[in-house]
């Protein structure tokens, strides 16, 4: 059984991601949308080369069985090339041929396989963000293009922080702007709005957060996906640490998660 090992880990890898990216959305808590094909393809290949190798394996099995006849007698019924038995009842010649198998420690390495099957993990969350540092924007301090006529604005947190970090035309003055991320918590009673922005997957997330002030039901619990409606509460000056994170003073909290975890840069 051992000899199929390696089959059933490629065949359970592929499982895993077809999981994710074919028969669900969970492949959006670890890359953007556009990569879903490659992630279903890759899955699918996975699936098809460990079943082609155990296939393949059973075949030499079976091959091999045949090829391995009986082994002559001598006129005392004794199979050429093996000493008779002893005493005990056991022959001269000890050397049997048991098949070249791994450890069978091997066997754990599909313990990964089927947690990632059974159990895919969560998108990255309030303990991410907090280990990233301040994202300041490459952009500096300028005037921006003018917004969306209408309130509220939609905006991401990314596009809020740099106007309201770098905008020399201070564009969110006067406009109610809505957000939606998930909730941490900071020092004295603080709390943020927090988003995570991924360029291809998740291993490149960085972070971006805004203080809210003023929600009426106070601080929603860590990690909960809210959407915040408000206006820009203007603090520092722009372009310095000061101005950082920006505030915005809420009107209304609502709990809402997003089909992608993750903003788009």
């Amino acid at each position: 059984m051992r000899r199929y090992g390696s089959c059933l880990l490629l065949a359970l890898v592929g499982a895993a991601v077809l999981r994710i990216s074919l028969f669900s959305k969970l492949y959006l808590r670890y890359v953007q949308a556009g990569l879903r094909p490659y992630l279903v393809v890759s899955g699918g290949v996975l699936v098809v080369l460990g079943g082609v190798m155990a296939v393949v394996r059973r075949a030499a099995d079976d091959d091999r069985d045949h090829a391995v006849g009986p082994e002559p007698a001598d006129d005392h019924g004794l199979a050429v090339g093996h000493e008779p038995a002893d005493d005990h009842g056991h022959g001269g010649d000890h050397e049997h041929d048991h098949g070249v198998a791994g450890p069978r420690v091997a066997w754990l390495l599909t313990l990964p396989a089927f947690a990632l099957l059974l159990f895919p993990p969560p998108a990255l969350g309030s303990y991410s963000a907090e280990r990233e540092a301040a994202q300041q924007a490459a952009q500096g301090v300028g005037t921006f293009p003018a917004l969306p006529a209408g309130d509220p604005v939609e905006l991401t947190l990314g596009e809020f922080g740099s106007r309201a970090i770098y905008d020399s035309g201070r564009s969110l003055k006067g406009r109610t702007v809505r957000m939606t991320g998930f909730v941490t918590h900071g020092d004295d009673g603080t709390w943020y709005l927090t988003r995570l922005h991924v360029t291809c997957c998740a291993a490149d997330a960085t972070t971006s957060k805004v203080e809210v002030r003023g929600a009426a039901d106070g601080a929603p619990p860590v990690d909960t996906w809210i959407t915040v409606t408000g206006t820009w509460h203007p603090k520092g000056e722009l372009g310095t640490d000061g101005a950082w994170p920006p505030v915005v003073d809420a009107s209304a909290v609502r709990r809402r998660e997003p089909a992608d975890p993750y903003e788009k840069r």
